[in-house]
Parts: C-alpha cells; sequence; structure tokens
C-alpha cells in the first residue's frame, strides 16, 4: 500500500498532469487507506493547483491548460468532499472575495475561494473586475467576516485601499476584516494600507484567513 506522502504526490500530479480519470481513482485509493479527506484536497489536489498557477505565471501552461489542471482538481474534489468532518455544528465564517475593479485575471482567485470553501468558510464571490462599493455591500448584506480583494495588475492595486478607506468613512471599519493578495501585492503594501492579512498563496490564504476570524 502507498504511504500518505507516495498518494498526495499523485494526487498533486495529476491535477499538474490533468489526468482528471486517474485522480478519481488515487483519491478513492487515498480515502480507502484511511487519511484524511482534508488534508488531501490541501496537500495534494490544492498543491497540484498551486504547481499550475506557477506554470501559468512563467508562461509555461496557458489559460486552456490550467482549465485542465482545475477540472482535474474538481474531479479529485468530488471524492474527496464527502469524507471530510462535518463542520456544520458550528457557525461558518462569512467570506466575501473578489478581483478588484479594472482587472480581470481571476485564476488565483478561484483558487483561494475554493480552498477556503473546502476549509469551511461561507464565500461569496464577485468574480472579476469588481467595483469597489460592491465588496462593501455585499459584506454588509451577508454581514461577512471577511472582505478578500486580490489583483495581478499594479494599476489596480490602489483600489484595494480605497475600499479600505470607503470602510472608515462610513464608519464599519472595524466590522470586517480585510485579506488582499495577488502577484503585485506585498506584506508592507498591506500594512500601508492598513489591511490585516496578506498571504503569498492559496495555502497561506486559509491559514492567514483562520488566524483573522479566530478558527483554531
Amino acid at each position: 500500500m502507498a504511504s500518505k506522502e507516495e498518494l498526495l504526490a499523485k494526487l498533486s500530479e495529476c491535477v499538474v498532469e490533468m489526468e482528471d480519470e486517474e485522480v478519481v481513482e488515487v483519491a478513492k485509493e487515498y480515502i480507502e487507506a484511511g487519511y484524511p479527506a482534508f488534508d488531501g484536497i490541501m496537500e495534494g489536489l490544492v498543491d497540484g493547483m498551486n504547481k499550475a498557477s506557477e506554470l501559468y505565471d512563467a508562461e509555461e501552461y496557458f489559460v486552456t491548460d490550467v482549465l485542465l489542471c482545475s477540472d482535474a482538481m474538481y474531479a479529485g474534489l468530488d471524492v474527496l468532499r464527502p469524507y471530510l468532518e462535518n463542520t456544520d455544528d458550528q457557525a461558518k465564517k462569512k467570506a466575501v472575495i473578489g478581483v478588484v475593479e479594472g482587472d480581470t485575471h481571476d485564476i488565483g482567485k478561484n483558487l483561494v475561494k475554493i480552498m477556503m470553501e473546502t476549509a469551511g468558510f461561507e464565500m461569496y464571490d464577485l468574480g472579476r473586475d469588481v467595483p469597489l462599493d460592491q465588496f462593501i455591500e455585499k459584506a454588509k448584506e451577508v454581514d461577512a467576516d471577511l472582505i478578500c480583494m486580490s489583483t495581478l495588475m499594479t494599476t489596480t492595486m490602489g483600489g484595494m485601499q480605497t475600499v479600505i478607506e470607503k470602510l472608515k468613512d462610513q464608519g464599519i471599519r472595524d466590522k470586517f476584516k480585510v485579506m488582499v493578495g495577488g502577484s503585485p501585492i506585498s506584506k508592507k503594501f498591506a500594512d500601508d494600507i492598513g489591511a490585516e492579512g496578506y498571504s503569498v498563496n492559496a495555502v497561506e490564504a486559509v491559514k492567514v484567513a483562520k488566524e483573522l476570524t479566530g478558527i483554531a
């Protein structure tokens, strides 16, 4: 029988190699071996998707390749998700997520959304090129815990600060934690604009989101 580490590596590889049929078999083998579904998703499937995103950033993969990788990831998710420990007994934390106005790059945002959903967050996805006021209106509407914003463009980074300033102007800044991310975003930038959270990738985003919302 393959070890947990071997199966996690195979799950990751299946996603990178776009093997949407093989990933199902590996995921079944992983569950039958008694390993935790959450680790399989995070350290297997999502690890593979992160690698695919890096290949895309390096211009070795195209959008079509990334979409096929995500198909494989979803195929694996379909197998593993039913085995996740039930978190319904605790109120789910809510997060509004989107790509700021002027930017249509949403692969990274989609990955963070999937991972946070898997980790038990209730996600409200606004999509890409999101008008700045919409982040605030949706957060107020659903009584969100988190506002998550991403961008891959330096020209739209300023929109994140604008959202935070608008929250202050409306007297509701302390109601929401703000998390930012994306290629041009740094920890320093996040600190400078007053965001509580910053992550370099989707795996880190879940950890940060849990810390900000008080989930162990």
